[in-house]
């Protein structure tokens, strides 16, 4: 199929994709799908090898959110029956987190419920972070907090944050249909105030909320765009008492091309399968190893995720290996760099990777059909979406 071979010759350069090109894999056929795995799985383990980074997510504050983000089971007015409580102590985090560095995660990413941080709880954060750092020699931290105010991404990475986590989530032209708080234009600002402090920044994406294969071009050209070091996928969570809980629009199948388009339009960056794996992919996780290199393990904020050991030996089975906590995730041109995508000298792109729609084509490409046909989903598979009860907030242990 020459429009696999033009995108892993591309990958193994860093170059980016046309825009039709990203959107043809989302056209392909579930005939064509293991060859599109296969070839996005070149491009992956050329970069990445067999690695699979484990990164393990701490609530640290659930609930009560004032801002009125569709998906979010914690946004204002949702009646999901969620865990809800108020921040929890620098040492209860610590010891959730020693729990997920047991099971050979190397990053903890430490998320906060809210619309962003006020200075006081920065300085919270920032006790939890030294207080993971202390007790767990080499473990990365992340923090994930909401939009960012002038001064605080520079405190976090002085407390010893290493990266910063805020998610465009959906294209710049709907985002006004998932969210009404705040802008796309607010959250682009917080990804590059935490580039500008010196934070490794992470900036994803959430499928399967009614959203065309333009939109999901779009946010992830976008992405490519800011340069994070990772971009998270995840596939939305329909849980009940959320404006989204009727979204069931992704099968296994599509789930796998949307990773593989990300692969092909990011081929050099930490690609992390995160919510809603279980509920999606399914019995076809382990072949998005092929095309991810990274995903969370053990629960998600305010759901379950499939049991820590699970994951382990999906990993093994799959014949892959979970990355050690003394290897460097990201290629070493993007390390000497200090992060960023490494392919804007290349690409000649001043204004942002994602502007290259007229780049020359290396081999014919299948048109996309005009109008996608809407993925057969069968039934809602509402058994796999289960509550958080376990961990952080608890009494019980946590999930690693």
């Amino acid at each position: 199929m020459d429009l696999l071979n033009t995108l892993v010759d591309k990958g193994l350069r860093r170059e980016l994709p046309t825009r039709e090109e990203a959107l043809a894999v989302l056209a392909t056929s579930d005939d064509d799908l293991l060859d599109v795995v296969a070839a996005a799985g070149k491009v992956r383990r050329h970069w990445f090898g067999r690695r699979v980074k484990l990164n393990y997510l701490i609530n640290l504050k659930s609930g009560l959110c004032p801002e009125d983000c569709s998906y979010c089971s914690q946004r204002l007015g949702s009646t999901a029956g969620i865990l809800k409580y108020t921040w929890i102590k620098p040492d209860e985090a610590s010891k959730v987190a020693a729990a997920g560095l047991a099971g050979g995660a190397k990053r903890v990413c430490l998320v906060a419920s809210g619309r962003g941080p006020t200075d006081r709880d920065v300085d919270r954060v920032s006790d939890t972070i030294k207080a993971i750092k202390e007790q767990n020699e080499g473990v990365e931290v992340c923090a994930c907090l909401g939009l960012l105010s002038d001064g605080q991404a520079e405190r976090l990475r002085a407390a010893g944050a290493d990266a910063y986590n805020h998610n465009l989530n959906t294209s710049e032209a709907t985002y006004e249909d998932i969210t009404t708080t705040h802008t796309y234009a607010d959250r682009v600002d917080t990804v590059q105030k935490a580039h500008g402090a010196g934070l490794s920044a992470c900036s994803g994406l959430i499928a399967g909320m009614g959203e065309s294969d333009e939109d999901l071009v779009d946010v992830v050209f976008s992405l490519r765009a800011l340069d994070p070091d990772s971009v998270p996928v995840n596939f939305l969570i329909p849980m009940d008492g959320t404006p989204l809980a009727k979204e069931w629009n992704l099968t296994p199948q599509r789930c796998l091309r949307i990773l593989a388009m990300v692969r092909f339009v990011c081929p050099d960056i930490e690609v992390r399968i995160a919510g809603g794996r279980e509920v999606h992919l399914r019995t076809l996780q382990p072949l998005a190893l092929n095309l991810a290199n990274s995903i969370f393990l053990g629960d998600y904020l305010t759901s379950e995720g499939q049991a820590g050991q699970a994951d382990l030996d999906m990993i093994a089975d799959a014949g892959f290996e979970v990355e050690g906590a003394d290897e460097v995730t990201l290629p070493e041109h993007r390390v000497t760099a200090g992060g960023g995508c490494g392919s804007h000298a290349e690409a000649g792109c001043g204004s942002g990777c994602g502007s290259h729609e007229g780049a020359s084509v290396c081999g014919s490409v299948p048109a996309p059909a005009t109008e996608p046909a809407a993925p057969t989903t069968g039934e809602p598979r509402t058994d796999l979406v289960a509550v958080r009860r376990r961990g952080a907030g608890t009494d019980l242990a946590p999930n690693a």
